[in-house]
C-alpha cells in the first residue's frame, strides 16, 4: 500500500521496575517492548527491504546503559544489552549478503527530554537534557558518513565522558582477573577500589 521501505526506525521503549530480583511480569513487558520489539521489527522489515535492492537503512535504538550497564534497572540495561549485539548481528549479516543496499546502524542516545522523562513527572527539558530534534541533527549525518555506532552527548555528559565509562566497563573484563569470594570481599570492603567503580558508569 505504501511502497518499498526506505527508513525503518525501532524506537520504541520502556523503563523502571526491573531490579534484577524484581517482579517478573515487568521483566517481560520491558524485554517485550525494548528488545523484542526491535528484534521483530528488524524480521518482519529486513527481508523486503534487502530485496527490494535500494538504498534503505535500519536503525535500532539502543542506550548508554546496554553498553556500561550500571547498577540499578537490570531490565532496562539487559534489554538495550540485547539491541546492541542484535543490531550488531544484523550489520555483520547484511554485509555477507552480494550486493546488498541496506545498511544497520545503533543510535546510542545521551539524556533525552521523550516522552520516558514525562512519564517520571518531570514537565519542562532539564538543563542537562538533548531535545529529540538534537539527536535526528547528529543522526542523519553519521548515518551519511556510514556510521554504525552513533554515540550522541548531551548537555552534561561529554563524547570525552561516554569513551571514558565505555573503556571503563570493557576493563572491568579484560583488567580484573578475580574469583567470586574475591570480588564480593573487594565490594564489601569499605575502601575497595571497586566499589565505587561499579557504583559511578
Amino acid at each position: 500500500i505504501f511502497g518499498p521501505v526506505a527508513l525503518l526506525m525501532n524506537n520504541a521503549g520502556i523503563e523502571g521496575g526491573g531490579q534484577i530480583l524484581g517482579d517478573p511480569k515487568r521483566w517481560h513487558a520491558i524485554l517485550d517492548t525494548n528488545l523484542w520489539g526491535v528484534v521483530n521489527g528488524m524480521q518482519v522489515f529486513a527481508p523486503a527491504m534487502i530485496e527490494n535492492g535500494a538504498p534503505a537503512a535500519i536503525v535500532n535504538t539502543g542506550s548508554k546503559q546496554g553498553i556500561t550497564t550500571p547498577p540499578g534497572d537490570s531490565a532496562y540495561n539487559v534489554s538495550k544489552a540485547g539491541v546492541k549485539v542484535a543490531t550488531e548481528a544484523l550489520a555483520h549479516h547484511l554485509r555477507t549478503i552480494p550486493g546488498c543496499r541496506v545498511t544497520a546502524h545503533l543510535l546510542i542516545p545521551g539524556f533525552v527530554f521523550t516522552g520516558l522523562t514525562r512519564a517520571r513527572g518531570v514537565t519542562e527539558k532539564p538543563p542537562g537534557a538533548w531535545t529529540p530534534d538534537q539527536v535526528v541533527d547528529m543522526l542523519l549525518p553519521a548515518m551519511a558518513q556510514g556510521d554504525f555506532y552513533i554515540l550522541c552527548p548531551d548537555n552534561e555528559t561529554t563524547t570525552e565522558m561516554d569513551h571514558k565509562r565505555i573503556r571503563w566497563s570493557a576493563e572491568d573484563v579484560i583488567e580484573t582477573d578475580l574469583s567470586v569470594e574475591d570480588g564480593v570481599s573487594l565490594i564489601l570492603s569499605a575502601g575497595a577500589s571497586v566499589a565505587p567503580r561499579v557504583g559511578e558508569k
